[in-house]
């Protein structure tokens, strides 16, 4: 009865989305990989852009990192970019652009797990396997009155089993998106429609009102403050320093301004006596601080703190290492950077 009436539902409130109609593994895949932690309000656009420049999964994976980058730029979660592009490339070379068509096929490429396996596998191929997202947790703890935390070991076993249970296998694809789409327009995390919800004279956590409690989640952990100085070196040319980030951090291989990274907020006196300046003072004519206070840009587990200095030179260096490029204001549009300097980008070009 459970999946009937979300089925029903669905049917009636679907949202027109362009990976939806007749299903194709390359553009389901790219959807599910780019609405992970995103809103489909946010990630839409960035999907069409995709589609537009890559067609195929072979576009894709003939792409340059850079330009995949570029244009997921502003969506976050970096590595998911990273792992696309290069199970896009296996895809391409290994089965002829063609996504396997089993479940635990698909798990095998880098990037996609339980959930992205399960959506494709189900909606493409219609092999009867439960999805579990936040939607799908949402719905199921609360018509269920499940109180174990969802992001525990012990919970993701129950939901996903109890996903499965509910499972309507005739149909595995067209249920596992009626479900998700229930969560994410009916059964909303705040102010859900219970008053017209199709389930809800079967809901426990209606009956008991618990709808506010539920899911349970465990403590997020701690957030992780961080503090950036980043160094704007400017010749008179107009023409600045980048260095590309390659540690395994946030934002890898993405490219910034020269970084200090200190324990607290640095005044000006201490930016003058940092050992990445020692290099440049002979060429240094001056040192503004651009935002007087830092900027705020907040992660998933980390709060950084950012302030830019604007550093006039009369010269860039000239044997410049290999994760660097020089590049004047035009061509810094063209480089994939953190949303958070791309702002400073934007402001300072408007």
């Amino acid at each position: 009865m459970f999946s009937k009436s979300i089925l029903n539902w669905y049917n009636e409130n679907k949202r027109d989305l362009p990976w939806r109609g007749k299903p194709e593994a390359y553009f389901v895949w790219l959807s599910e990989i780019m609405l992970q932690q995103t809103r489909v309000a946010q990630g839409l656009p960035y999907y069409l852009r995709f589609v537009e420049e890559f067609p195929t999964v072979h576009d894709l994976a003939e792409a340059s990192q850079e330009k995949v980058l570029k244009l997921w730029q502003g969506l976050g979660y970096y590595s998911r970019a990273r792992n696309l592009h290069d199970t896009a490339k296996v895809v391409s070379a290994n089965f002829g652009g063609v996504f396997p068509n089993k479940y635990k096929d698909l798990k095998k490429l880098k990037g996609v797990g339980d959930y992205t396996a399960s959506a494709i596998a189900s909606i493409v191929y219609q092999e009867p396997v439960a999805v579990v997202d936040g939607n799908v947790y949402r719905v199921l703890s609360r018509f269920f009155g499940v109180e174990t935390p969802i992001n525990s070991t012990e919970g993701v076993k129950q939901f996903k089993a109890l996903a499965t249970k509910m499972l309507a296998t005739k149909s595995p694809g067209l249920y596992n998106q009626a479900i998700m789409e229930f969560g994410a327009l009916h059964c909303k995390p705040k102010n859900p429609q219970c008053v017209t919800c199709p389930v809800q004279s079967n809901c426990i956590a209606f009956q008991q009102n618990k709808v506010g409690e539920l899911p349970v989640k465990l403590k997020k952990q701690k957030v992780r403050e961080r503090f950036f100085n980043f160094l704007v070196f400017q010749d008179a040319k107009g023409q600045m320093l980048l260095q590309k980030r390659v540690e395994k951090d946030i934002w890898q291989h993405l490219y910034q301004f020269p970084l200090i990274e200190s324990k607290h907020n640095l005044t000006l006196a201490e930016i003058k006596k940092t050992a990445l300046l020692d290099n440049e003072k002979k060429v240094l004519q001056s040192i503004k601080r651009w935002n007087e206070k830092p900027i705020k840009h907040v992660l998933s587990h980390q709060k950084i703190w950012a302030t830019f200095w604007c550093m006039a030179v009369k010269k860039l260096p000239e044997n410049i290492q290999n994760t660097q490029q020089i590049a004047n204001k035009q061509e810094l549009m063209e480089f994939a950077v953190p949303v958070l300097m791309e702002k400073f980008i934007n402001f300072k070009n408007g």
